[in-house]
């Protein structure tokens, strides 16, 4: 556990000290050949077993085998290397910052369209909020929590399938997509309760547990996620703006003047920061009690 702490804590200081490498390796061209080789006629169980399987089994392989070389050494470096590729592939924080620097409404249309895996999504500031946690989501804790339970393997995984669903998802046989978007849509499962659970610690309690009580909220495509993070990002602006009018400050200057345009972009990617460092937190008194124990 400690080896995977220390693993993802050096991945995400080098993602943000060097952008200019991680755009340069984050690059999934190949992998779009990959899934167009097992061709158009084999059956679905069959293609993803070549297409996602082998990938991740060769992975695994490579995993155990570097287990008792260097003292963990050789596993913290594959781990390393694996979760920085997989991390992304853009920066959710400059993406965020590009819609908030953008001068014109249809400046942050083009720039939230960067927010989304296909793009084209709408601006407004409930679209904001969903594309912000489904990015995070995306970019940060799938790959995160698949690497803290299966290692490089897992976060492999969970890249793959997401590019094979989303991102490349013209690559792959029509009959077989379906059966792909269910994949992620499983591997998304415990991932998204883990981040509502967090929200549910780190900002409003009441908000999050009415987006639970939603009907199906715990099935694989309920949109608890989306519900959660928009409770959340209105109950904290909403606390936020009544500190203001405590001072004297009229609500509608302090959504103006005092957090500018989209506030509920703005709100939302503090959210997913805080929630990314709960996460993290309770990785380390993971390692702290194992240490202890």
């Amino acid at each position: 556990m400690a080896i995977t702490l220390l693993a993802v804590v050096i991945a995400l200081a080098l993602g943000h000290l060097a952008p200019g490498l991680a755009a340069r390796v984050r690059r999934f061209e190949a992998y779009r050949d990959w899934l167009r080789w097992p061709g158009q006629r084999l059956p679905a169980a069959l293609y993803l077993l070549l297409a996602l399987g082998l990938p991740v089994l060769a992975m695994g392989v490579l995993q155990l085998g570097l287990r008792p070389f260097g003292w963990g050494l050789a596993s913290l470096l594959l781990g390393i290397v694996v979760l920085f590729w997989c991390w992304g592939p853009r920066d959710l924080d400059r993406d965020v910052a590009a819609v908030l620097a953008a001068p014109d409404p249809a400046g942050r249309r083009a720039a939230a369209a960067r927010l989304w895996p296909a793009g084209g999504a709408p601006a407004d500031a409930a679209a904001c909020v969903e594309a912000v946690f489904r990015g995070a989501q995306r970019r940060w804790f799938g790959v995160l929590f698949w690497f803290c339970l299966l290692g490089a393997a897992g976060a492999l995984l969970y890249r793959l399938a997401a590019l094979a669903a989303e991102d490349q998802a013209e690559a792959v046989p029509g009959p077989v997509r379906p059966f792909v978007r269910t994949l992620l849509a499983l591997l998304d499962w415990p991932v998204t309760q883990l981040m509502v659970l967090a929200l549910a610690v780190v900002a409003d309690f009441s908000a999050v547990a009415a987006a639970w009580r939603m009907p199906g909220a715990f099935g694989l495509q309920a949109g608890l996620l989306d519900a959660a993070a928009r409770a959340s990002v209105r109950t904290d602006i909403a606390e936020e703006v009544a500190d203001y009018t405590a001072e004297g400050i009229a609500a509608e200057v302090a959504l103006t003047e005092v957090f500018g345009p989209l506030p509920e972009l703005r709100e939302a990617m503090n959210l997913a920061w805080r929630v990314l460092l709960l996460w993290l937190s309770v990785l380390a008194l993971f390692v702290v009690a194992g240490w202890v124990g």
